[in-house]
């Protein structure tokens, strides 16, 4: 398995429960994190290797990555496992999986590759990449079927992990709030990239909220590792003001705060099974953002708004992403409670519908391509 930063982790994580469940005795290692270690995963190089997002950022590792690529695969071909499944990080796996399909190796990408938002010219390389693709969302089996590429709906693992009833105020007794404080959480990220590009700008916005009012309660889950680097920007960009950094715990932030301030990507999806109005913000290096705004086909870039298709929650990316309009978006959900409890039923609904058992239903998937 190979899996891509804190997200990919997670996700594998969560598919490795159900495949340790129907096969005991079962080997994995790869690349990966400490929720797949969690599962008894062997790490031959940690996730967090593979944390670079951006056309820019990525030449600057591009060298370092493709010697991990290289040995990897070479390793893999001199000892075929029975399966290899990558989960999600499409640039690195696909073609990872291109030399493991033409070996013989059965390849399985979990989490397919977004054609459906953006470079949808992939799909040729994910035919010639893998023998199966686990999708978490509903309408991609048919539109990968168009394209001639196997696939099954499993359904989404974090609707299986975020209960549909919030336990906010259990949360917030676990972080040592009151049932009356109204708490914004921060979510910068958890690349280093993104914490440089985002955290300052989402920090500026907490700052600026707190001097309006100032009985606001802050808390910012740090990913592993990151803790040096959002401490200095913690006093350069909101000094004075009390933000609470907590070591992981993102769905305990989650589940206790009023509203969030969040990086586009998969941390929005948590934050909506966990019914919590939102606002989206995202930047990255300039012409980074450029091509990717080319290659778009959404209007969208936020996940809940994507699956809606409507712009339930606001998104200010690139330049738009000021602290004052961030503010002004998350007031504008802290003062609307009806607008909040319209929210978080569209997205109970959605929760129901990637709730699927995924880490059961991907497992008899998998199975059935063992079989063969």
């Amino acid at each position: 398995m190979v899996a891509g930063e804190a997200s990919g982790d997670l996700l594998a994580g969560l598919l490795l429960g159900g495949l340790t469940q129907r096969w005991p005795a079962l080997s994995a290692s790869g690349i990966g994190g400490p929720k797949m270690a969690a599962q008894g995963f062997e790490a031959w190089w940690p996730s967090d290797k593979l944390a670079v997002r951006g056309y820019a950022e990525v030449i600057r590792h591009y060298p370092e990555l493709l010697g991990i690529r290289n040995r990897l695969a070479k390793r893999l071909l001199q000892e075929p496992p029975d399966a290899f499944i990558g989960v999600d990080a499409p640039d690195f796996n696909l073609d990872l999986e291109v030399r493991l399909k033409a070996s013989g190796i059965r390849t399985i990408h979990f989490i397919g590759p977004s054609i459906w938002a953006w470079r949808g010219e992939r799909i040729d390389k994910i035919k010639r990449a893998v023998d199966h693709v686990l999708c978490i969302f509903p309408f991609e089996p048919a539109l990968y079927a168009q394209h001639g590429v196997a696939a099954t709906y499993v359904g989404h693992p974090l609707a299986d992990a975020i209960p549909i009833e919030v336990p906010r105020q259990a949360s917030r007794r676990t972080l040592n709030l009151n049932a009356g404080d109204t708490v914004v959480a921060l979510l910068p990220g958890s690349r280093r990239s993104e914490i440089q590009y985002i955290a300052p700008t989402l920090l500026e916005a907490a700052a600026l909220m707190k001097c309006r009012r100032p009985d606001l309660r802050f808390v910012l889950p740090v990913a592993p590792g990151l803790r040096a680097l959002i401490e200095p920007l913690l006093s350069r960009h909101a000094p004075g003001v009390c933000v609470e950094l907590l070591d992981g715990q993102s769905h305990l932030a989650l589940a206790a705060c009023d509203v969030t301030l969040i990086a586009s990507g998969t941390a929005t999806l948590e934050a909506a099974l966990f019914k919590r109005p939102m606002v989206i913000a995202y930047k990255m290096h300039w012409l980074s953002a450029q091509i990717m705004k080319r290659m778009n086909y959404q209007p969208w870039v936020g996940l809940p708004n994507i699956l809606l298709q409507d712009f339930a929650v606001p998104e200010f990316l690139q330049s738009a992403a000021t602290p004052e309009h961030l503010a002004d978006a998350a007031f504008a959900w802290l003062d609307d409670p009806a607008a909040c409890a319209a929210l978080a039923t569209r997205f109970e609904a959605l929760h129901h519908t990637l709730r699927c058992d995924t880490a059961q239903t991907a497992t008899h998937a998998i199975e059935k391509i063992l079989a063969r």
